[in-house]
């Protein structure tokens, strides 16, 4: 506290900042983009589940249509995973280019959780598939 009341302390440039206010958007988007997919994974595999209890109670009847509920949950999964992949590319894409702008090594934690549900929804999908 001494520090900064006598005035020795050092505080970030407006440019340090600045990047460092980038970076964060950048994570911000990346884990928006996450929660994104999140929910798509979830709901295409409870609408699989869903339709999956009905149709075993017996209460609904079974659909001859093209695409049913299972090919349906499919569909959002596979769009949850592609959507991630993508967005992780860009977004590994946009850090490299911030290291390149800023000359410094950092890492972003944002793409831990979306490394997580990769894995999540690649087992829905194999869940769904093989009618797990």
């Amino acid at each position: 506290m001494s520090d900064i009341v006598s005035g020795s302390a050092t505080f970030p440039t407006q440019g340090a900042l600045a990047l460092e206010r980038t970076r964060l958007a950048h994570d911000r988007t990346m884990m928006a983009w996450v929660r994104t997919a999140t929910s798509l994974i979830s709901f295409g595999f409870t609408i699989h589940k869903f339709f999956e209890y009905v149709h075993a109670s017996g209460e609904g009847a079974p659909a001859h249509k093209q695409i049913g509920p299972r090919e349906y949950a499919m569909l959002m999964i596979g769009m949850g995973v592609i959507i991630l992949a993508v967005a992780t590319y860009e977004h590994y894409r946009a850090m490299r280019e911030f290291r390149k702008l800023s000359g410094k090594r950092v890492y972003s934690i944002a793409t831990v959780p979306a490394a997580l549900i990769s894995i999540l929804g690649f087992v829905a999908l194999i869940a769904v598939w093989f009618q797990l």
